[in-house]
């Protein structure tokens, strides 16, 4: 029971709540990845917004959609996140390196009337992170898993020819699987976490056109709740069989902001500039609270996790070349900032500054487009001192780097 015991000691910490996604494109667990040609141009849309998937990046910016546009797609990244102990030794990298979401876009807007119709379906946040269990801080957390699916019905007026404002509410449901050792030997023993919930937000959008070449935008995404219903399963091994409590927990998604102008020199080119805002500082403590302690006097009930995330930008750089053919091409670059803190930091997370680097090509017809995009993510080496201690008595302690490859693609009918 040593190492139960230690639990008691530390507060038996599973500092793995939130933190489930080893986000790819932005701090924290965001994943603003939701349309190719979006991705090709470095997510730097929000003042273009000229297909369905508006519904996320702008609402407004569907009045610019005559009659009926649908849009499907999926974006699939690699991503390869590293650790390596401190003083040097084995590099470890993420076991379940493969995820993939998939998207769905429909706008209708009638004939000479000033109001436009919309509905997506996409998981604005996501992905998984699975690190061996001999890295050196399995007991700060090992695995995590998060799938957050929102169904967001839109609606946006154009006020004036030049400008339009659009909202929508984001009915989500989110999906939590969360692992962490107790002591420091692989695979002895195991503290999982996993519960889903529902909660119902919005995003609202405004786009303006004053001159040809000039469009400004500005959309936002407001804060959420969900409620998590599940269950703890505790393990010690020759100590506690596996032993589950009913359990709950409430975590925020917090609210971003995102405004950007684009410059059209000419028909042919749309050069855009994007600044995104994601208030992640309130993020501070979530209690998971069981029905009853897993292991009464050593084990606490309700534990709580202290996060204490940190505001952060990332900042967007797209253009496209168009062509009379209907063809275009995108390229894009964007750089996240971190947002996890060293004092509590999250190998599951990953987090750090970020670049990604993206290109692209499309299509435009009567009736037929897609697009295609690669894009490229690189972390430079962050080294993490000074982390909390775990029930283990482990750290996140260590150099942490960050690779990932991904591919978008996106396939439209207007009719």
């Amino acid at each position: 029971m040593t190492n139960a015991r230690n639990c008691l000691k530390f507060g038996c910490t599973v500092a793995i709540l939130s933190s489930a996604a080893g986000a790819a494109t932005a701090g924290g667990f965001d994943l603003p990845d939701q349309d190719a040609f979006a991705v090709a141009r470095g997510l730097a849309v929000v003042a273009t917004a000229d297909n369905p998937s508006a519904i996320f990046y702008n609402p407004a910016g569907m009045t610019q959609l005559k009659g009926n546009n649908l849009r499907v797609g999926g974006y699939g990244i690699d991503l390869v996140p590293s650790y390596q102990a401190p003083g040097g030794g084995t590099t470890f990298h993420n076991e379940k390196p493969l995820s993939a979401i998939p998207q769905f876009y429909y706008t209708y807007t009638p004939a000479d009337f000033p109001v436009s119709f919309g509905l997506g379906v996409y998981a604005p946040d996501g992905l998984s992170v699975k690190w061996p269990q001999d890295t050196g801080f399995r007991s700060v957390g090992y695995e995590a898993s998060l799938s957050k699916i929102t169904i967001n019905p839109a609606i946006a007026v154009q006020l004036l020819p030049s400008l339009s404002i659009g909202a929508g509410l984001n009915l989500d449901r989110v999906d939590l699987d969360l692992q962490e050792g107790l002591s420091s030997y692989p695979n002895n023993d195991e503290f999982r976490f996993k519960g889903s919930g529902y909660d119902v937000g919005y995003n609202v959008g405004l786009l303006w056109q004053p001159l040809t070449q000039l469009s400004f935008g500005v959309a936002a995404h407001g804060e959420t709740t969900p409620h998590l219903d599940g269950q703890t399963l505790t393990y010690i091994n020759n100590a506690v069989p596996s032993t589950y409590r009913s359990a709950t927990a409430d975590f925020t998604i917090p609210f971003n902001v995102e405004g950007g102008i684009s410059y059209r020199p000419t028909p042919k080119w749309n050069i855009e500039f994007d600044v995104d805002y994601t208030h992640w500082s309130d993020l501070g403590i979530v209690n998971v609270n069981q029905s009853s302690s897993p292991v009464p006097g050593v084990i606490p009930q309700s534990l709580p996790l202290v996060f204490n995330w940190d505001d952060c930008f990332y900042y967007e750089l797209g253009a496209t070349r168009y062509f009379k053919s209907g063809w275009n091409v995108s390229a894009g670059y964007l750089f996240n900032q971190n947002a996890v803190p060293n004092s509590h930091y999250l190998p599951v997370v990953a987090d750090g500054d970020k670049h990604f680097f993206s290109a692209g090509v499309g299509y435009k017809g009567d009736h037929f487009t897609f697009d295609v995009a690669y894009q490229f993510g690189y972390g430079p080496d962050r080294t993490v001192s000074g982390s909390a201690v775990s029930a283990g008595g482990q750290s996140a302690d260590g150099t942490y780097g960050y690779i990932s490859h991904a591919v978008a693609v996106s396939l439209g009918w207007h009719f």
